[in-house]
């Protein structure tokens, strides 16, 4: 999987429930709320006042370590 500004929360935590350790350390804590599936990573960075280009590297990061 490669993670983009626009891919949805929900689909990265189908892909890969361990992921939701990212979004976590820092501070979103919501990831069970239907809102928070569907929002995109840049909108949901955007409100909790986060760097999405840093969550995003360290997404891509980790998945392609699972290769």
């Amino acid at each position: 999987m490669v993670v983009t500004r626009e891919t949805i929360i929900g689909e990265v935590l189908d892909f890969d429930p361990e992921a939701g350790q990212f979004f976590l350390e820092i501070g979103m804590h919501c990831l069970t709320c239907p809102v928070s599936r569907n929002e995109s990573i840049e909108d949901a960075c955007e409100v909790h006042g986060t760097d999405a280009d840093a969550l995003i590297a360290k997404l891509n990061a980790y998945f392609a370590e699972q290769k």
